[in-house]
């Protein structure tokens, strides 16, 4: 929840070759103060059976800057990917992207949505609402 003064992030992703919420990917949000300024990790989560992360940490005051990172490389690799599909399988066994960090800039007092849309050899984000 964002105030006058911190800003909030959320997300959630979905596997675009199988049509479905990827279930069981892990997030690590991290943030910081100013282009110059380290990154701080501030925790992670992992997305729901609705592709959905709701739980992840608040953003500290002063945040200026944020990183979501998407651990897909397991999410692809295992037999959780191929269980959603309907079709008989015809992707490879892993991600050409084995992870996907996203960085954004953030103002105090907005809420950031921001969506990842996967598939084994791409990858699509954007501000949601």
């Amino acid at each position: 929840m964002s105030t006058d003064t911190t800003a909030s992030v959320s997300t959630h992703i979905l596997d675009t070759s199988v049509g479905r919420p990827a279930e069981g990917v892990p997030v690590t949000l991290s943030a910081r103060s100013g282009s110059g300024a380290r990154w701080v990790t501030l925790g992670g989560s992992a997305t729901d059976a609705d592709g959905r992360c709701k739980d992840l940490p608040a953003l500290p005051e002063g945040t200026t800057h944020v990183r979501l990172d998407f651990e897909v490389e397991t999410y692809f690799s295992t037999k959780q990917a191929e269980a959603q599909q309907d079709a008989p399988r015809v992707r490879d066994s892993g991600a050409f992207f084995p992870e996907v960090a996203i960085t954004f800039a953030v103002t105090p007092g907005e809420h950031y949505h921001v969506p990842l849309l996967l598939n084994p050899f791409g990858y699509s984000v954007y501000r949601g609402s």
